[in-house]
């Protein structure tokens, strides 16, 4: 089993971080409100733990350089108009770049300008949601960090818990277009492992209830990838799929603390580090977002992840998962 040894870094966000949610702006603690402190405007998708720790690891990042700043902090609430008027609103304050974290986000500010250095974060795959022209030569101003997450890797981690599981349910929203991406993965490993699986797609929260009640009878198991709309309506996912006696392997540590079962996941806080220390690069030292190619966690900086809890509540024995992390 893979493991990463997370690094745990200082606690100078939370003194510098007025809100990762709130709809208002703070500054550095170096040179908050200073002249020539750069604007640096943040979409955030919706509010859910992967997301939010992704915007704290971009903060983080900012504070550590040292650069002056001021932030302008908005969320769209999982709305996708939403997303449009933040980002006009974004664009017309001059900012001089914007963090955009979950692809609808970052489509809605790429949409926006063509001139402002856009990073983006908690996306899959650039390319194949219109935000680059590949993922190793962006080809505009849209640069960031993908959470591609090692999908092969959690299909095996769901036939080591869930030996006896003939078929999986893939558990996605059709209006996010990087779902398709994990959506596909899974399918390949299934296919590979000889496990038939069905696509159970909502198009919004509303429908995730209603959603996981049709699957039981029908599956073994639930995959879940890293879904915005799946992640924000986890606890749902979870009480219905655990008083049925469905486990969930999710895509992301936090879907896990929310009651699934478990994950191999990315570290979703150094992952906006990673994407504020691009944002650095681009504003301090005058790179390209067009030249920087889309970076990543490897799939060695990757945990697994169990919530005992729901592995008591289905009766699934963990206890051999000695590298686990449990929460």
């Amino acid at each position: 089993m893979k493991r990463i040894n997370l690094v745990r870094r200082g606690a100078a966000f939370a003194a510098t971080m007025c809100t990762a949610l709130a709809l208002s702006a703070c500054g550095s603690a170096d040179a908050p409100g200073s002249d020539g402190s750069y604007k640096i405007g943040v979409l955030q998708l919706t509010e859910h733990g992967a997301l939010d720790q992704t915007n704290k690891g971009f903060i983080e990042a900012l504070d550590e350089s040292g650069i002056p700043y001021t932030v302008d902090q908005q969320n769209a609430q999982n709305d996708q108009s939403t997303c449009q008027t933040i980002a006009s609103k974004l664009v017309s304050d001059g900012d001089d770049l914007v963090f955009a974290i979950a692809t609808p986000a970052a489509q809605a500010v790429a949409g926006a300008t063509t001139e402002i250095p856009v990073v983006g974060s908690a996306i899959t795959d650039y390319a194949a949601s219109g935000l680059a022209a590949s993922n190793e030569a962006p080809g505009a101003n849209v640069t960031g960090t993908s959470d591609l997450t090692p999908v092969a890797d959690q299909i095996d981690l769901l036939m080591q818990l869930i030996p006896d599981a003939k078929t999986v349910g893939i558990l996605y929203c059709s209006a996010e277009s990087n779902s398709d991406v994990q959506v596909s993965l899974a399918e390949e490993a299934l296919d590979r492992a000889g496990i038939a699986h069905e696509r159970y797609s909502v198009s919004s929260s509303n429908e995730i209830q209603q959603m996981v009640e049709s699957m039981v009878g029908k599956v073994d198991a639930i995959y879940a990838p890293t879904d915005n709309t799946i992640a924000a309506g986890m606890a749902t996912v979870s009480m219905v799929a655990t008083d049925n006696g469905l486990p969930v392997i999710a895509g992301c540590d936090t879907m896990v603390s929310d009651g699934g079962l478990a994950s191999y996941s990315i570290n979703y806080r150094d992952l906006g580090y990673k994407a504020g220390q691009m944002a650095v690069k681009i504003l301090k030292e005058g790179s390209d977002p067009a030249t920087m190619p889309i970076e990543y966690l490897s799939s060695d900086e990757c945990q697994l992840i169990v919530n005992k809890a729901t592995a008591d509540a289905l009766g699934i024995d963990v206890s051999a998962l000695k590298d686990a992390r449990f929460v």
